[in-house]
């Protein structure tokens, strides 16, 4: 059984509460960054941009089986393994430093995907990992 019981109500506002807890977890996961991809669906997509708060960061994100260090050091690696996700990678590595990862377990869930993926995947995941790497360091 999962533990989202009833997340699809209605809160007073008419928004769900899965988009509520979803959307407060994406804030703590990649703080504006994440409100920036959300942001700009608005004109093109509202539907999408909900179901990008609603499903994987209020439903999944907010299970228990794993503290979201884990969550993001495997969803760096799934973006990595894809090898064209260079934009939400770029974001997931940042929500991954936000809340928690090292450098250095970023850097060997990349690298463990070059086995898996192959090197270009690997390559490219990697050239992300250091544009973020350099952008915290300049701020």
């Amino acid at each position: 059984m999962s533990n989202t019981s009833n997340k699809s109500e209605i809160a007073k506002d008419g928004v769900s509460l899965r988009y509520e807890q979803g959307l407060a977890k994406l804030t703590e996961i990649d703080g504006q960054a994440g409100h920036k991809v959300i942001d700009s669906l608005a004109g093109i997509c509202p539907d999408l941009a909900r179901y990008v708060i609603e499903y994987p960061f209020g439903d999944i994100y907010q299970r228990e089986g794993l503290d979201l260090k884990t969550r993001e050091l495997i969803t760096v690696a799934a973006l990595t393994a894809l090898g064209n996700c260079q934009p939400q990678l770029n974001v997931h590595i940042h929500g991954a430093l936000n809340v928690g990862c090292t450098r250095e377990e970023i850097v060997e869930a990349i690298l463990q995907m070059s086995v898996y993926a192959g090197f270009p995947a690997a390559l490219n995941g990697m050239f992300v990992a250091k544009e973020v790497f350099a952008e915290v360091t300049t701020n």
